[in-house]
């Protein structure tokens, strides 16, 4: 290949992360290429606006690549986990199916080892990203209302909040009467027409990929302004290797297309493939060099996986909610039991979530599957009463729980199970912990405290406890840090061992955080990107 051919910047990768990175580079005026091994997803296809939405979502479109079973989609052997793993491949990524919440961490999260005395603290804190944090808000349109007591002073998100309807007006009465927090809910979700997203019109089906093109999905609001500026897209791209020269630099990545091997040159390469996808790509990048997996020096490279097991605890009212209107999304958020007490027997806290049920399967899901009610009378001549006094009539908070990095928590090579294109899945060794479970034991007590202040005539945990769902908040396996002997990458995510390798997904979380992911990611893509492109002329290269 000769070097009209060699990008300044190879992107693994066609998600959240590498949108942020691809625009961001492309527009400083690098040849930028990412190496997609899905496809662009067109708007019609997408379950959102089609009456048998549910059904779709629990098989074609489902976020758990195992039942999706698309060819472009890699299995996970999940014969050692707890838990599915879940993420989606395609232009965009897993922010086509995301639920577009938009929290950041608290200044603590940065902080634990200190503070609580267990995990590592970031290198970083929270007031190094929060200009990035509040770039990312304008550039994914979010939607919000500044000033939240729970965060330190900053720059309001850019468009006004979304309504927190009837349901979040109700639960809202509940927890003032507590003298809890809630704050309206901050969404990656347009308000009013922003760019290249339209205004939310609060369809509440955020999670089965948006049909009116308003929730911030990076094949919007990235991807085509990268591409403005000359980025290019290679989809349908498997990533089976980072190569590196004589020098021990990346100088490229060796992919399948359409059943063929390519080669794609690189003078800089940045991992962005997930906290799953990265430790599977650099484990199966071998050499002489790095006989154990690329950049794996330290050994940590799919190490402490933290995969953020979530709860969900319903409440049912006598009034109607209308509690299918979105945003899907959040309406109201709560930090009240975020940091940590040491009276309650763990560290760390949780996020509550006030979110829509959505449609009719997923209420029968509250019913049958929810721990608590699973055992009362609901098929046969109680089915229509049970559903009548459902639908509609429905609270519920969705609990994402601190889930901290243990290094039995891992993505290795499955020995047995393989892709469509024969290479190694990814096996997924997961465990809850203790003080998750613990953990989340006091937020769903707590939860069912507020449905109860709020007028719930009944409430319990709609759906399995923390195991059988999964959170797609896939985070850890090549944490950050500045000893090389205890961390995969530095401080601006570039490798220890290779110097022009960088990874920008969840992988580099060192600590999970109790909120919802994407906006962090988001962030340290764009800080990383923002680096490369001020320390160009002292890169060193592997061309």
């Amino acid at each position: 290949m000769d070097n009209k051919d060699i990008a300044d910047v190879l992107i693994v990768g066609g998600g959240t992360s590498a949108g942020v990175a691809a625009k961001h580079l492309a527009e400083a005026g690098f040849k930028v290429v990412c190496l997609e091994q899905g496809d662009w997803i067109s708007q019609s296809d997408i379950p959102g606006d089609k009456v048998e939405f549910e059904l779709l979502n629990s098989k074609q479109w489902s976020a758990d690549p195992n039942i999706r079973g698309r060819r472009q989609d890699y299995p996970t052997d999940l014969s050692e986990s707890e838990m599915p793993v879940w993420m989606f491949n395609g232009v965009g990524g897993s922010s086509i199916l995301w639920g577009a919440i938009w929290p950041r961490p608290m200044p603590s999260d940065f902080r634990v080892r200190t503070l609580d005395g267990v995990a590592d603290d970031w290198p970083i804190s929270y007031e190094e990203l929060q200009p990035f944090y509040e770039a990312m808000d304008l550039e994914m349109g979010v939607s919000g209302l500044g000033g939240n007591p729970a965060y330190p002073p900053g720059i309001a998100p850019p468009l006004p909040p979304l309504p927190i309807h009837k349901t979040g007006r109700r639960m809202a009465e509940g927890m003032n009467s507590l003298g809890w927090h809630w704050w309206p809910g901050t969404n990656a979700i347009p308000s009013k027409d922003y760019r290249n997203q339209k205004q939310c019109v609060r369809y509440g089906l955020c999670r089965f990929g948006c049909p009116h093109g308003s929730k911030a999905s990076t094949d919007i609001t990235h991807f085509p302004i990268a591409q403005q500026h000359g980025a290019q897209i290679i989809t349908g791209a498997r990533v089976a290797q980072v190569t590196i020269n004589e020098k021990g630099l990346a100088n490229g990545a060796i992919y399948i297309k359409d059943g063929k091997e390519h080669f794609q040159a690189a003078s800089i390469v940045i991992l962005a493939a997930s906290g799953i996808g990265t430790p599977r790509i650099l484990l199966m990048s071998t050499s002489n060099q790095f006989p154990d997996g690329l950049a794996n020096s330290s050994g940590l490279v799919g190490k402490n996986l933290m995969l953020h097991p979530p709860a969900t605890v319903v409440g049912l009212y006598e009034e109607e909610l209308e509690d299918w209107i979105g945003p899907a999304g959040e309406f109201i958020g709560s930090m009240q039991f975020y940091e940590s007490d040491p009276s309650r027997g763990f560290v760390r806290g949780a996020k509550w979530m006030l979110m829509p049920t959505t449609g009719p399967l997923t209420t029968v899901d509250r019913w049958t599957k929810g721990p608590g009610v699973s055992h009362e009378p609901f098929w046969g001549k109680d089915f229509a009463p049970k559903m009548k006094s459902s639908i509609g009539h429905m609270i519920q908070w969705a609990i994402v729980p601190e889930d901290l990095p243990e290094e039995s928590n891992r993505v290795t090579l499955s020995p047995t199970l393989k892709d469509s294109d024969g290479l190694p899945a990814p096996k997924i060794h997961y465990r809850v912990s203790e003080n998750t479970r613990r953990l989340l034991d006091f937020q769903i007590e707590r939860a069912f405290d507020s449905h109860k202040a709020a007028g719930a005539h009944k409430w319990w945990v709609g759906g399995a406890k923390g195991t059988q769902s999964g959170s797609g908040h896939n985070t850890g396996t090549a944490r950050m840090g500045n000893d090389p002997a205890s961390s995969v990458v530095d401080r601006w995510g570039r490798t220890h061992d290779v110097p022009n390798l960088y990874i920008i997904d969840g992988s580099v979380f060192v600590t999970s955080t109790g909120v919802n992911v994407t906006p962090t990611i988001c962030a340290l893509a764009k800080r990383t990107a923002t680096y490369i492109a001020n320390n160009a002329k002292n890169e060193k290269v592997g061309k």
